[in-house]
């Protein structure tokens, strides 16, 4: 009886949801020129009573909120017959309609000029749309199937990429649900094209597609390419296997153009990707690094996802615990797979780590808060707009660096200690988590680590390095791949990380950025927005480091400057530069040599 009973329930519910009818989206451009787009949404078989829709205030890849809203207008709602409906604005993005005859259509005007990952941007160049920044969607219909038509395509000599279920019809495109219309960008324009198939260990095979809209032609599109899948194989190594992708393909939507807003976003089955420079031809390799970081992404974050962003909120921002490793790791390894793969050189790999570890060992924030508590700042910092100043030189440490560097030091400690790898990690988190999609926690990556290597090797790993602020010996860590760390600038003066920028009024030097916790500067009582005009016997008048130049670390000279409009002076003593270097020990064993290339050498088979 249980099971006639769930049968019927199960039959009840699967023809029920078979029979929903799709939202359906039509968005025309009568005038691009302007940035401007008509976008109308039909809705069949509506709920009775009041209907609410809305904008979205966060988009996914981004952990911050974000007024999309703004850029609405000319909002109007209509019944089945065509008669005006009241549309009623309950909050700056939300909107409601009380009486409707069970069929709606809303139509509104939304404005766009910015290409980056996040927003939307229109022209008779191209639409650049992240869906999210585009569409009104209704909460109580998230569930629904959805449709999309694309007018004006011939008009404006456009072509569709984007990880969209095509139909019979070019213009038109499916989504099963909300969640993943608004993980799904789109970009139309006159762009190229290219494609190549990768075959995983099962025999499966996928198609990985490079759509490029940039002034360059499709013979260095072609080439671009070709570089590109490098890359993808050099990734797909570290897991043994390419992700499955939905209708079995992935989309790189590229947009080079100086007038963009640099920035990558990851998507289940595709990702964003808008670069500044003016052409492709001649900056293949720098923007191999946006590449890399977000197809690193459809492994980590879209199917290894922290417990934390599900479900995804379009209304609010979802604050999460593990982004030093959802971003982190994703960092160090969009890193390493360039290296790997020969687009970086040792040198300019050198350069990578002595950034990363610049960047959380003289970082004040690094040593006074965890990766975590870190990563929680995200909803203020990840392209978050404010006004105010702020204090993040002192009280922040972005958890892409942070992240990337527990990744470093994890990966050459499982080297050196266990004959294992950050890649053996990886792949235990993607059959665990990602294979499955079984969202993780911290406690959950811990004991992935423990099953790896022991339960004591963990449990000081995370309380010492991720829920703690300690942090490894990268000296010895390092010397194991024979490379040294050292001071880049051993013996010089320094009064901190000071920026200073001259007055063109008026000729003086005003501090431009807080000053840092513990340098001779912050002691000083120095702050931004003071001006600075003497150091020891010297106007300073821009030549900060020729002054400095003739003192030694320890030395205390006067410092006259500025403040509110009071003169002051004050005492600084002088440090020793503390920005730090990797590079080659010229006196390597055959072990350290072997060490290093194990790590940094090609994983392709």
């Amino acid at each position: 009886m249980r099971t006639s009973l769930f049968l019927l329930v199960f039959l009840f519910t699967t023809l029920n949801l078979s029979a929903q009818k799709p939202l359906e989206y039509k968005i025309s451009f009568p005038n691009a020129v302007h940035h401007e787009a008509e976008v109308e949404l039909l809705i069949p078989d509506v709920p009775a009573g009041p209907l609410i829709f809305r904008m979205s205030r966060s988009s996914p890849g981004r952990y911050a909120t974000h007024e999309f809203g703004k850029n609405v207008y000319a909002v109007k709602a209509f019944n089945g017959k065509g008669i005006e409906l009241t549309v009623m604005q309950v909050e700056g993005d939300v909107y409601s309609v009380d009486k409707h005859d069970g069929n709606l259509k809303i139509s509104y005007t939304v404005f766009g000029n910015w290409v980056d990952g996040t927003y939307l941007a229109i022209d008779e160049i191209h639409a650049h749309l992240n869906m999210p920044a585009a569409f009104m969607w209704v909460p109580v219909l998230s569930g629904r199937p959805i449709q999309i038509k694309f007018n004006d395509l011939n008009k404006y000599n456009w072509k569709v990429a984007t990880q969209l279920k095509p139909t019979v019809l070019t213009d038109t495109y499916t989504a099963p649900d909300l969640n993943y219309f608004m993980d799904s960008p789109v970009e139309l324009s006159d762009h190229h094209l290219t494609s190549w198939t990768d075959r995983n260990p099962d025999n499966t095979e996928q198609t990985i597609r490079l759509s490029s809209h940039a002034i360059d032609n499709k013979e260095v599109v072609s080439n671009y390419a070709k570089m590109v899948e490098r890359m993808v194989k050099e990734s797909k190594a570290v897991f043994g296997e390419l992700p499955r992708f939905d209708h079995g393909t992935y989309t790189f939507l590229q947009d080079v153009s100086q007038d963009n807003a640099g920035d990558g976003m990851e998507h289940r089955n595709s990702t964003v990707i808008s670069d500044t420079q003016n052409k492709i031809a001649g900056s293949e390799e720098d923007l191999l690094g946006t590449f890399s970081h977000e197809f690193f992404h459809a492994w980590n974050v879209e199917r290894i996802r922290p417990k934390t962003l599900e479900p995804f909120n379009f209304s609010h921002a979802n604050m999460s615990n593990e982004l030093w490793f959802a971003e982190g790791f994703t960092q160090y390894y969009g890193n390493l797979i360039l290296k790997r793969a020969g687009f970086l050189s040792e040198k300019q790999y050198h350069g990578v780590l002595s950034g990363i570890l610049n960047g959380v060992l003289n970082s004040p924030g690094a040593s006074s808060f965890s990766a975590p508590q870190m990563s929680r700042r995200a909803v203020f910092v990840d392209a978050g707009v404010s006004v105010d100043r702020n204090n993040y030189a002192n009280t922040f440490t972005s958890y892409y660096t942070y992240g990337a560097f527990i990744a470093m030091g994890l990966d050459l400690r499982l080297r050196s200690e266990f004959n294992l790898t950050l890649d053996d990690f990886m792949q235990a988190v993607w059959k665990k988590h990602g294979k499955t999609e079984i969202p993780y926690s911290i406690p959950d990556l811990q004991n992935v680590l423990g099953t790896l290597t022991n339960t004591m090797f963990a449990e000081d790993f995370f309380h010492r390095y991720i829920h703690g602020t300690e942090k490894n010996d990268y000296v010895k860590l390092l010397a194991n791949a024979g490379l040294e760390l050292r001071k880049a600038e051993p013996g010089k003066a320094s009064i901190g990380n000071l920026r200073l920028n001259l007055r063109p009024t008026d000729g003086r030097n005003i501090v431009s950025a807080a000053t840092v916790k513990g340098t001779a500067a912050y002691e000083a009582g120095i702050d931004i927005g003071d001006y600075i005009s003497r150091i020891g016997n010297d106007d300073v008048n821009g030549r900060l480091d020729s002054i400095l130049s003739k003192y030694k670390p320890g030395q205390s000279i006067s410092v006259t400057f500025e403040h509110k409009g009071r003169i002051k002076t004050a005492s600084l003593k002088l440090q020793e530069s503390n920005i730090l270097e990797v590079v080659e020990n010229e006196k390597a064993s055959p072990e350290q040599i072997k060490f290093k290339n194990n790590w940094l050498s090609s994983k392709i088979k």
